[in-house]
């Protein structure tokens, strides 16, 4: 690996996010390709950080702004691959279910799935039934993402999954679940192909997933 990627690599490992920017730039100048920057460097270095919190190494808030330091470097990244090929490791849609407005563990997964190279499009929160299929329909992706901290709102998940069922869209998209009160024995009690107890999990999951249908 070059010194460029390595340093940002260490840069998101580290939580340099004053640093990242200057140090994406400067690989780009080097002639790095954009590709090799993102796959090498920052999603590399979410590898780690995603096995040192599973190790409980580091914690919600380190994984965090190493996220967001990885974040930055694909938006510094990204005008520079305007014309080039890049693949995505596979499409989600996340939400959080109808009648929660919790968001901040959906979110911390959504910045390791893109640090991991999926797509992902964020619905937010308080998502019906009726929006999320819309969407669907619309995206068409891989993996529907459904989060959930509110015991009260756990039932709209094996909604969604009835209403994909209905639609005889099931066997077209893998649904994973997650959230505080959200476990495996629930997960497959609803119907759902993936659980992620945290975003280092939740990571894992959507790539066995992706995998299965590719």
């Amino acid at each position: 690996m070059s010194e460029s990627l390595q340093r940002i690599k260490d840069a998101v490992i580290t939580r340099q996010k004053n640093e990242i920017e200057g140090l994406v730039k400067m690989a780009i100048e080097e002639g790095i390709e954009p590709n090799t920057i993102i796959e090498n460097g920052l999603i590399a270095a979410m590898d780690v950080v995603g096995e040192q919190f599973a190790d409980s190494d580091i914690f919600v808030p380190e994984m965090l702004v190493s996220a967001l330091t990885m974040k930055v470097g694909l938006d510094t990244v990204k005008p520079f691959l305007e014309g080039e090929e890049t693949k995505s490791k596979g499409s989600i849609i996340m939400a959080t279910v109808k009648g929660d407005l919790h968001d901040i563990g959906k979110n911390i997964v959504i910045m390791m799935l893109e640090g991991a190279g999926f797509q992902v499009k964020d619905l937010g929160v308080d998502l019906s039934v009726e929006k999320l299929m819309a969407e669907i329909d619309t995206v068409k992706p891989d993996i529907l993402g459904l989060s959930a901290l509110l015991t009260t709102t756990l039932g709209e998940m094996e909604g969604v999954i009835k209403e994909l069922e209905a639609k005889g869209l099931r066997d077209k998209i893998k649904v994973m679940v997650g959230g505080a009160p959200v476990g495996k024995i629930f997960a497959e009690k609803i119907g759902a192909d993936g659980y992620g107890a945290d975003a280092t999990e939740a990571v894992a999951q959507a790539r066995k997933l992706v995998e299965s249908i590719h």
